[in-house]
């Protein structure tokens, strides 16, 4: 008896909810509303867009990443494969309340990354804090350089003290073909 109340209950709340949600729906779609996302902030990350061959300074494949827009454009959907098997994926949104660029990185070791940030001249700078080995507050940089030959270059660093910065990972993107 206790599963029917809860499935009845249940049923019933999804209803009043559906009811109750569609005009609002309804609504947003018949006002002639702006566009969500459609705002110049939200394309200043769209460099970093497309299917990728990542290499180090070096000249050696690194791994590669496809970068889509996802969710009527307001989200970059990072999906990196790195040439010794790890995968990991963002997500990358602006967020127009703060005006600040958010990213949230997650990876198949456990590793859960928040940045945030914005432009500082042509590169896209986020940053967040970490912690290292011993449990140390640390600072992670990451920078996203867009090059005149097409290219972008991912600098991530890490530092103890926001000056003195240790290089995690320099990398060159270059569209596939």
């Amino acid at each position: 008896m206790p599963q029917l109340c809860s499935r009845t209950l249940l049923a019933g709340l999804c209803a009043s909810l559906s009811a109750s949600a569609l005009p609002l729906v309804v609504q947003a779609q018949g006002t002639g509303a702006s566009v969500p996302c459609s705002a110049a902030e939200h394309r200043q990350f769209d460099f970093w867009l497309g299917d990728w061959n990542v290499l180090t300074p070096a000249g050696q494949q690194a791994g590669t990443n496809s970068i889509t827009r996802e969710m009527n454009g307001c989200v970059l959907h990072e999906h990196w494969l790195g040439s010794r098997g790890g995968a990991g994926e963002s997500f990358n949104i602006y967020d127009a309340a703060r005006q600040v660029w958010h990213q949230t990185w997650v990876d198949g070791s456990g590793t859960l990354a928040t940045l945030e940030g914005g432009l500082e001249g042509a590169n896209m700078v986020l940053k967040g804090k970490a912690r290292g080995q011993a449990g140390e507050p640390l600072t992670t940089r990451i920078t996203w350089t867009p090059l005149s030959d097409g290219r972008v270059r991912q600098l991530w660093e890490q530092s103890p003290d926001g000056t003195s910065w240790k290089t995690l990972f320099d990398g060159y993107y270059t569209k596939k073909s």
